[in-house]
Formats: structure tokens, sequence, C-alpha cells
């Protein structure tokens, strides 16, 4: 079964938000980083017009370009909404410091219906991942792999030739080089790597280029 990334390019960080997508117009929402209404009025009207039903809202860690939507969404669809349990802590802290970075409109993120767990696997009817635990650039940030398909939602831990950040709270470089090397480079090659920022890529072409090699 083929499952559809469509990509959506939201907010002054320039976050990739998606949705993935089952033939029978099933949808799960990630990352929805979604601020501005017509940004909001984007996201919802794509899932509209293509008659699709989200049937959840995941997030692979909590900063705030990642989470911007999760009270829109949350209000629009009443779907459960997954975290990994060591990021709730980074999704309460937003509140605190939205106004800083500029998003003084700030709708408070829901907490988690559910809390994700590394190693398992979530099912929503015809769409499934793997839960893969990456921390380094959020402490309980998480991937969705989904193997049939050969793709990983993978937020901000590798980029196109690059890595996540970690010189924010709960950020750690050598934490990052494990979740790296043990987790997403253990992937097979052919995998595509639809990134938090920037384009997509594949692991073989991370294992063969990324800057991470430097460090």
């Amino acid at each position: 079964m083929s499952l559809k990334v469509v990509s959506f390019q939201f907010n002054g960080f320039q976050e990739n938000t998606y949705l993935v997508v089952s033939p029978s117009k099933n949808c799960v929402i990630i990352d929805p980083g979604c601020y501005e209404s017509h940004e909001e009025k984007t996201l919802f009207e794509y899932i509209e017009v293509n008659d699709l039903r989200p049937l959840a809202l995941l997030n692979t860690h909590a900063h705030i370009d990642h989470i911007l939507g999760n009270a829109a969404v949350k209000e629009k669809f009443n779907i459960p909404f997954y975290l990994h349990k060591d990021d709730l802590q980074t999704l309460l802290s937003v509140k605190n410091y939205a106004a800083v970075y500029g998003f003084q409109g700030y709708k408070a993120s829901p907490e988690p219906d559910f809390f994700l767990e590394g190693n398992s696997t979530i099912s929503f009817e015809d769409i499934s991942f793997k839960v893969l635990f990456t921390p380094g650039h959020a402490p309980g940030h998480v991937v969705f792999y989904n193997e049939t398909n050969q793709f990983v939602i993978n937020g901000d831990v590798l980029f196109n030739g690059s890595f996540g950040r970690v010189d924010l709270p709960g950020g750690d470089i050598n934490t990052l080089k494990n979740s790296i090397f043990d987790v997403m480079f253990k992937l097979p090659e052919n995998t595509s790597v639809y990134c938090g920022h920037g384009p997509e890529t594949t692991i073989g072409q991370e294992k063969a280029t990324n800057y991470i090699h430097q460090f």
C-alpha cells in the first residue's frame, strides 16, 4: 500500500509540516507549524478539498516551530495528540518564550493524549509507523519510520547535509551523534528522509556526505 507524504512550509523558521496520506484518504498530521491564519487555512483547505480524514496529530518533538499549530489542529479535528514523555516539559515551556520569538498570538498547545515510546509501532487504520527514539536535538525527540514505503519523518535530527542544533535546552551533541549513527544510519540507505527544515534527502546520501562526520 502506497502512502503519500505531503509537505507544507510554515512560520518564520520555514518549518516543514507533513501530512501522511493513505489511498483510502486517511491521514495523520505531523508537526503542524502553522501560526498565521492563512497558514492554518492552507493546511485545513488541503485536507478538506482532498476529502481527507485526519486520524492523529503527531509531534517529532516540541520546539516552538513544530507545535505552533497544535491547538488549531486539535480544535479543528478533535484527534488524539501523541508526543514522547521526555519532551513534555519542552512542550509546556513554549508559552514562556513564544512572545520573545515574535509569536505573541501563540495558542498554547494542549497536552498529549498519549505518550510515544521508542521501538514501538503505532497504527492509525491503514497508516503505521515504527517510532524510533532519537534524542539530542530535543530530549524527547522521535522519528516516524515506514518501512513498507521506505521513508522516515525525521524532524530535526538530520537535515540535507547537516543536523539539528544542540544549543537549545536539552540538546547534546554526543547524544545526537548516537541517535544519528546508531539509529538513523542503521536504516536502509534508500530510505527517504523528510526533514523538519529544508529539502528531503536519503539515508545513503547523509551517510556519505553529512557534516556530522566532522564532529
